[in-house]
């Protein structure tokens, strides 16, 4: 039950992720518009003649602040929709136009039931507003999260749904927003009754969060910081951002409720002294810690790197330090010392607790759109001005927190010898990088996605994997079977560890996530649906190819033609790193003049990928050749591609295989050079370049000489 409990709120803290998302670039609209409209900063920095009041640039920042605003003052309409795509498994754009039916139908049965009892104020004191023209009652986000999950309920549910003949023609996705309204026109007659309830309850909440002083704002930094390992920590602060929970205030004529919404009111209304520290004491601690904090903990772990590996180390601490300090993503650094030595990590919360209660006590107004990196405090807290936000408290505390995280880290680290970048027994200095997941990605087979196909590996293989996503950082996973997983191949993909919790998996791979999760679901889309034991990953890993110096004499010599018409070069020539350093296997790069394709010599069709862009060929002398037209076209998904066999057809040599339209292929992909590779030679063949530079289809290209 415990391991379904953290499933669930799994998938809704990685659904809160998508409508998040959307926090930066308002904020950034809001933050720069509002703050180069503000007549006293105007004032201040002598910039009313040049942007003030009249001026064409004041005109384009009012647009951009009321571009930012209209975001935060809809958010329970973009949650409701971000979530139902999260929490969707399929057709998620059903979800989302479901959703937003079932949020206008929703509030729209509560504003009926108002009228027909009585208007406003027959309601508890403070309960109703106005959300998209419609008279309803406050319930932010938390309205929006309602309609999304449960929407996502019925979509799961009933998406795929067959119904007699006579109504099947609104079976399947279609059924999903009927459903949705029906059931949200009674929800919406319900929360009528039960909502004003629930609103009093998250006030006295929210007193007796506001209360609790300076040792309150303690322990919610603590707890922020101990659920980043499970995930769980959208779900613990989004209430007090967003809700009620985290405090409400009378902002410009209007009842605010949430920490973050307060903050970004009052930064949209003129005549603001200091920002509330009651909202920001939720957002503000985050700036000490990312900013200054976990930078000093990365140079006290490159002090204590071994010195034959400090280079490498400094290059991957340097790059995971500006993460933190410029975005305000942590993981790169937080799980490089999580995973080793869990003490530092427990360490590290108790300071973060600290750095939130600090910023509470010395009064530092400073809110955030996502994340406490320096982008977030240059607009939101030095672009304000120190007197509305105390914002130079941050750079105080924050030298004093750098100072004491590289002390007490390099103390540690060296007195209990915790195995820290640097400092492993092997020669693998184990943390995130992004030249190793590029580096997996292109492996042995550039179009099957070697990157993906380990991860699969890893997870137990396609049948074991139940659901995929993605957070910022980390890729979440749910899986069937928790004992298939294999943690050392995955850190073998370029993931800096991996998190598990039941059949919850979370791997960490860092900002480029999505990429990675995006490409994963392509490749399990074709996939084979197996399972994958321990010893068969293993096993798959151990076949490598090691390239040997060829001895002896040669007994035989197989010549394939060109299969294309251009210029014709070594396959070190490649601009493609992986095909260049021949880790697919040898042959030549053709960079085409036309777009036909034909067979370099009598075999076998073994495949022909979905996207058209690559076939295989089995020759009659047993060579398997690779012909790949362009560099990454597998992107193309198949446009400007047309095939003319298919798996097992046998051709002769000067059949038309494809053609491709070169001029689409020059315009969307990064290169038309084609790579025509043998793939899986033995230890007794070696590849020999007949011809450079101009070459027909038909003609010899390369030799494959086979020695005794």
């Amino acid at each position: 039950m415990k391991d379904q409990i953290f499933g669930v709120l799994q998938r809704v803290g990685r659904s809160f992720m998508l409508p998040i998302a959307i926090l930066p670039v308002a904020g950034l609209f809001l933050g720069i518009g509002g703050s180069f409209t503000n007549e006293t900063m105007l004032a201040t920095y002598g910039l009313t003649g040049l942007i003030g009041p009249g001026t064409f640039a004041y005109s384009i920042l009012s647009v951009m602040s009321a571009a930012g605003n209209v975001v935060f003052g809809n958010l329970p309409l973009i949650f409701a929709m971000g979530v139902s795509i999260g929490m969707a498994k399929k057709e998620k754009e059903v979800a989302a136009l479901a959703a937003a039916i079932a949020f206008f139908i929703m509030h729209a049965s509560i504003g009926a039931m108002i009228n027909i009892n009585g208007g406003t104020e027959a309601l508890l004191s403070g309960a109703a507003t106005s959300v998209l023209g419609i008279t309803s009652l406050q319930m932010g986000v938390f309205g929006g999260i309602i309609v999304g999950l449960g929407v996502a309920a019925l979509h799961n549910r009933y998406y795929k749904i067959e119904l007699p003949q006579v109504l099947s023609f609104f079976g399947g996705t279609r059924f999903v927003p009927i459903v949705s309204a029906i059931t949200y026109l009674i929800v919406g007659i319900l929360m009528f009754y039960i909502w004003p309830h629930i609103q009093a309850g998250i006030y006295k909440v929210g007193d007796i969060v506001l209360q609790s002083g300076y040792a309150g704002t303690w322990v919610y930094g603590l707890m922020e910081r101990l659920l980043i390992p499970f995930g769980l920590h959208h779900v613990f602060y989004l209430p007090f951002w967003q809700t009620a929970v985290g405090g409400t205030a009378e902002v410009g004529g209007k009842l605010i409720e949430g920490a973050q919404n307060i903050f970004f009111a009052e930064l949209g209304t003129k005549g603001i002294e200091h920002f509330s520290v009651s909202a920001t004491r939720f957002m503000s601690g985050k700036f000490p810690l990312m900013i200054f904090g976990l930078p000093g903990a990365a140079l006290a772990m490159y002090q204590c790197a071994k010195p034959e590996k400090k280079k490498i180390v400094g290059g991957l601490l340097i790059s995971a330090a500006l993460t933190s300090m410029l975005t305000g993503i942590t993981e790169p650094i937080e799980f490089t010392f999580l995973f080793v030595a869990p003490a530092l990590y427990g360490i590290h919360c108790v300071f973060a607790g600290a750095a939130y209660m600090l910023m509470h006590m010395f009064g530092v107004g400073v809110g955030m759109t996502f994340s406490g990196g320096l982008i977030d405090l240059f607009l939101f807290g030095i672009l304000q001005g120190n007197a509305k936000t105390s914002w130079i408290w941050i750079v105080i505390v924050g030298i004093g927190y750098f100072v004491v995280y590289y002390l007490l880290f390099t103390f540690l680290i060296k007195k209990f010898n915790l195995k820290t970048p640097g400092r492993e027994d092997t020669d693998e200095v184990k943390l995130y990088r992004r030249s190793d997941v590029e580096a997996k990605k292109n492996g042995k087979n550039e179009d099957s996605d070697q990157l993906s196909a380990m991860i699969c590996q890893g997870l137990g293989g396609k049948k074991n994997i139940s659901d995929v996503d993605c957070c910022a950082t980390r890729l979440r996973c749910t899986v069937h079977k928790a004992e298939l997983v294999n943690d050392a191949l995955l850190k073998q993909s370029g993931a800096s560890g991996v998190v598990h919790k039941g059949v919850g998996v979370q791997i960490i791979y860092g900002p480029r996530v999505t990429v990675i999760k995006s490409n994963l679901e392509d490749y399990l889309a074709a996939a084979p649906n197996e399972e994958i034991i321990m010893n068969t990953v293993e096993k798959n890993n151990e076949e490598k190819v090691i390239e040997k110096e060829v001895e002896g004499n040669i007994i035989n010599t197989i010549i394939l033609d060109s299969p294309l018409t251009g210029e014709a070069q070594d396959l070190s020539e490649s601009p493609d790193e992986a095909f260049a350093s021949k880790m697919m296997g040898d042959g030549a790069v053709v960079t085409p003049i036309d777009g036909t394709v034909v067979a370099p010599a009598d075999g076998v069709i073994s495949f022909v990928f979905p996207s058209k862009h690559a076939v295989g060929l089995t020759t009659t002398d047993g060579i398997e050749l690779l012909i790949h037209i362009g560099i990454d076209t597998v992107k193309l998904d198949g446009k400007g591609f047309e095939t003319f066999v298919k798996d097992g057809d046998k051709v002769k040599k000067g059949d038309k295989l494809l053609s491709f339209d070169l001029d689409f292929i020059k315009d969307n992909a990064p290169s038309t050079s084609s790579p025509c590779i043998c793939t899986s030679l033995n230890s007794k063949q070696k590849v020999r370049l007949l011809k450079t530079g101009k070459i027909k289809a038909g003609e010899a290209l390369i030799a494959i000489d086979v020695f005794e």
